[in-house]
């Protein structure tokens, strides 16, 4: 049985309790039931009332449904039966165990508090919809799916990804005429398991390690044996569009692990079992567990580098841009929260209280496929720089180094916890927005909406709550301040000419082509934020923001509904365009030709930027703030 102080230590290891302070922890610890698993044994049943969250502390169990298909499975540090905990109170699913090990149960009433406490914790567990169930069993609905952080949620979905998706691009191959010998090598140097054999521009065959083992080796062939006299003739191929499912499928017919991808007969790519199988482990509940067991920075870039493909599928499923936004952001606070557990490991604990925060897109959980990082520190006020200042920018040097490294590059503009301005105590942060507030000149308002779109990653969240209740109502009461946020977000303006149509540039480096960025997605964060501080809302998440404004009444019920449904056409119209852009290979970006859509997706992108510069109008007469 595992004490006290190790159920702590094993919870700080997991996500999301890794956000709870230690306090919280160790007060769960104190209630947390121990449960030995043996193979076999059914941990949760279908229909069975469920009154606890539980936790994995070792061993596996395998998800199945009702007729005993099998969703998931899961291991160490995940969790189950949260949709009952949040739902019905009974499982939608069965939970069986595969490995011996044990389970930690922690009671609805605890879990429920914890979420009521601590926002961040809560917000690991809210429902993202079909997309959290990952892999769908066939014969079974997605509604029977159980949306529970026990499944591969988010995950690649092969009955949506397509063969282009996942298959390693323009391969290397050999020709008929090569020996044994020398394909052999390469794929020794290469370390890949199969070559495809063209001639004249055309796949005629393909040879694997199988082919060398049975008809070289075993044959006793000698080693000038020509590729075309092992390599196996006509092998099955796939277009680019054929779905990853029907691959794997075919391959399980025929007993292969390599499908050629051709456009008509030239070869494209391979695929192979590995990658299809690999895919439905590459899901964000998986990620962000494997985050949390890296030992350093390199082997968590090698997991982050997966977030492309993830962003592919969660828009091929159909998820919507706010859900994909979450997920991807998710991903980022597990990259954050690991390197902060490196960073203690290798300093040492924090001298003093410390909160980790993000800002930016991170910090409104709106993260897509072209992101950098935007963080800063809020350090207690006990801090002194003589005792603590060489601790925390080392501190901050080693989580910023590695977000970098992971592929969230630095910020341009040096919005960071490695620049000294943003690695300050409480009490300089309140003097910070207090001035921001009282003396709003262009770069005070440029970096209060920077700073009003903060959210606590990792230590002490009462720093940030004591800032938050000090400044939003100071904010709120400056009318000035107000009018000048405003005035500084009309500098973003939808793409919306004289007539109505959308505008582009006719020269320049983006002839043809909308800023989805600038000129779509940061106008309706600049309302949402407008609308936030206006009615002293914390939410910082623009969906969230948008829909408390409509409830605290500083937005109306239509305003709101239309200004969430131009939001999502708008961020979700951005997203495709960064999956198409991946699907092809890539680096993506915010910049959409007006020729990539149909003539009805541009009337409305056009209807939805009306929208938007509509409540601009609006918002702009209300504060009497003319639009630049």
């Amino acid at each position: 049985m595992l004490t006290q102080n190790e159920i702590v230590t094993f919870l700080a290891s997991c996500h999301p309790f890794e956000l709870l302070p230690v306090e919280a922890l160790e007060k769960l610890a104190r209630v947390i039931e121990q449960r030995s698993i043996s193979t076999g044994q059914m941990v949760l049943d279908l229909g069975q009332e469920n009154q606890q969250l539980y936790i994995i502390h070792s061993g596996q169990i395998e998800i199945r449904s009702a007729t005993g298909k099998i969703f998931g499975r899961i291991g160490p540090g995940q969790a189950f039966g949260i949709r009952a905990l949040l739902g019905g109170s009974r499982s939608t699913y069965r939970a069986v165990a595969i490995e011996d090990g044990s389970v930690l149960k922690v009671p609805k009433a605890e879990f429920l508090q914890l979420n009521d406490i601590h926002p961040q914790f809560e917000r690991y567990f809210e429902p993202v919809g079909i997309e959290r169930v990952g892999l769908t069993p066939m014969g079974d609905s997605p509604s029977a799916a159980p949306a529970d952080h026990a499944l591969p949620s988010a995950g690649l979905d092969l009955m949506v990804l397509t063969a282009r998706d996942m298959m390693t691009k323009d391969p290397v191959s050999v020709t008929p005429a090569q020996t044994a010998n020398a394909a052999a090598r390469i794929m020794r140097d290469r370390r890949i398991s199969c070559v495809p054999v063209v001639e004249n521009d055309e796949i005629v065959g393909i040879v694997t390690d199988a082919d060398f083992r049975d008809r070289v080796v075993a044959e006793g062939c000698a080693c000038d044996v020509t590729i075309g006299q092992i390599m196996t003739q006509r092998p099955l191929t796939l277009g680019p569009d054929a779905l990853a499912f029907d691959a794997l499928a075919a391959m399980m017919q025929r007993k292969i692990s390599h499908v050629p991808v051709v456009a008509g007969r030239r070869l494209v790519g391979i695929l192979t079992q590995t990658d299809l199988i690999r895919a439905q482990s590459r899901s964000a509940v998986y990620m962000i567990g494997e985050i949390g067991r890296r030992p350093d920075v390199r082997s968590i870039a090698d997991i982050v580098a997966d977030v492309p493909k993830l962003l592919v599928s969660l828009v091929s499923s159909g998820a919507t841009a706010h859900k994909i936004g979450h997920i991807i952001s998710s991903i980022t606070d597990a990259t954050t929260n690991r390197l902060i557990t490196l960073a203690e490991d290798r300093l040492g604990p924090a001298p003093i209280p410390y909160l980790w925060l993000a800002c930016g897109s991170q910090g409104r959980q709106e993260q897509t496929g072209v992101s950098d990082q935007d963080n800063c520190l809020i350090l207690a006020d006990s801090y002194s720089e003589k005792e603590h200042g060489a601790y925390f920018k080392a501190f901050a040097q080693f989580v910023c180094d590695g977000l970098n490294e992971a592929g969230y590059v630095y910020c341009p503009g040096d919005m960071m916890a490695i620049t000294d301005k943003w690695r300050q105590p409480l009490s300089v942060w309140r003097r910070y927005f207090r001035k921001w507030i009282s003396e709003p000149e262009p770069m005070a308002q440029m970096l209060a909406s920077v700073m009003f779109d903060l959210r606590p990653i990792r230590g002490d969240e009462s720093l940030y709550r004591a800032l938050l209740d000090e400044t939003l109502p100071f904010a709120r009461s400056n009318s000035i301040f107000l009018a000048h946020m405003l005035s500084n977000s009309l500098t973003h303006q939808p793409p919306i000419g004289f007539f109505g149509n959308i505008s582009v540039p006719r020269i320049g480096e983006h002839k043809g082509e909308i800023d989805m960025k600038h000129g779509g997605v940061v106008p309706v964060v600049d309302l949402a934020r407008l609308y936030a501080l206006e009615a002293s809302i914390p939410e910082v998440n623009t969906h969230r923001r948008l829909e408390a404004g409509r409830k605290a009444s500083v937005l109306s019920e239509e305003g709101a509904r239309d200004l969430l449904d131009a939001f999502e056409f708008i961020a979700n119209t951005r997203l495709r365009h960064q999956a198409a852009q991946i699907r092809e290979g890539k680096k993506p970006n915010n910049y959409l030709s007006l020729a990539e859509i149909s003539h009805f997706e541009r009337n409305h992108l056009r209807d939805a930027f009306t929208v938007v510069k509509t409540l601009q109008s609006a918002l702009s007469s209300a504060h009497q703030v003319g639009a630049r």
